[in-house]
């Protein structure tokens, strides 16, 4: 049974996993929760090592896959056990190159195989219904000449509209600064993950849903959404769980909306009516491809007409059982 290891305050993180945090920060951008949640995986391999009395230097394959096959007895789900052997061979490969080794016995690893799990999307009716209620709620609360109450609408139209309209991460969407609602530009520069900036269109819609939020919630915060938090802006739990409402007075399932849900409606609806992989790759602010490609399963019904429609046999003529008929 391992040991119990001191708190994280007193132990001394090895050289070797913080010159490999240092690479990735310096050099990759990674975000402080990555960092972080990095040091957990490589402590947690450290200190295997340090249980089965193994040396970092004389690590094999073998030692590797074991401690792999370690993991799934101690409650780690395969998706999780995927992300630490992808942060472990990282660190073995940043050791090699560096010449702090002299060989990688992670290159011969495979990972264990896991699923990947569909995202939850709502159909365009089901965001039509959402932003059509929402404005609903604006009039009702205009009528009833509640201002505060149509302030806060107001304001969860905007969120939406933004959201939909441009597929932002939530940690984006709410910290935009309120001049992003009196630029000229029909963009937005956000800067995302990593500190990587790029370039998110604006419809008129959002542009039109941000002029009136600034218009009914004058303010002096530097904030689009300001609030009374620590940042100074609009919390994510906030926003959260006003969706949540939202989506109740839609008449949809609360379970089935969150500002990530909207994000995924926004690339999948995109996709199924003929935008560019890569194109929403960049929209999206993903630095690989592979992330992407999750969205991808919307594409099937497309291409599937695709072929139907433009590929020069589908018009030969068929035979009595649909086969098609091909003349020698």
């Amino acid at each position: 049974m391992r040991e119990e290891r001191p708190p994280e305050a007193e132990r001394r993180t090895p050289p070797e996993i913080a010159a490999y945090l240092d690479m990735l920060a310096a050099e990759r951008g990674a975000a402080k929760n990555t960092l972080e949640a990095y040091r957990r995986d490589l402590d947690d391999y450290f200190g295997h090592l340090a249980d089965e009395g193994l040396d970092l230097a004389e690590i094999e394959a073998a030692d590797l896959r074991a401690y792999v096959a370690s993991l799934e007895p101690r409650g780690l789900k395969p998706a999780s056990a995927a992300r630490r052997l992808s942060c472990i061979r990282g660190f073995h490969k940043f050791l090699y190159a560096e010449g702090l080794a002299e060989s990688d016995p992670s290159a011969p690893l495979t990972g264990p195989r896991r699923g990947r799990a569909l995202p939850k999307v709502l159909s365009v009716a089901e965001v039509d219904r959402l932003l059509a209620t929402a404005r609903a709620q604006i009039d009702a609360a205009v009528e009833a000449e509640a201002p505060g109450q149509a302030r806060r609408a107001q304001r969860m139209l905007c969120l939406l509209e933004l959201l939909y309209a441009t597929g932002l991460r939530v940690s984006e969407l709410i910290a935009l600064p309120r001049s992003a609602a009196s630029t000229r530009e029909r963009y937005l520069v956000v800067r995302g993950k990593g500190g990587r900036e790029r370039l998110v269109p604006l419809t008129e819609l959002a542009r039109d849903a941000m002029r009136r939020h600034l218009a009914a919630s004058p303010s002096d915060a530097p904030w689009l959404f300001p609030a009374d938090s620590e940042s100074g802006h609009l919390t994510r739990q906030a926003f959260a769980r006003d969706l949540k409402a939202a989506a109740e007075a839609a008449g949809l399932r609360a379970d089935k909306v969150s500002p990530h849900v909207l994000r995924h409606a926004f690339a999948s609806h995109l996709l199924h009516n003929g935008a560019d992989l890569r194109i929403v790759q960049e929209l999206l602010g993903h630095a690989d491809i592979s992330t992407t490609q999750i969205y991808t399963h919307v594409l099937d019904d497309r291409l599937k007409s695709m072929v139907r429609d433009l590929h020069p046999l589908m018009d030969e003529p068929s035979g009595p059982d649909g086969a098609t008929e091909v003349q020698p």
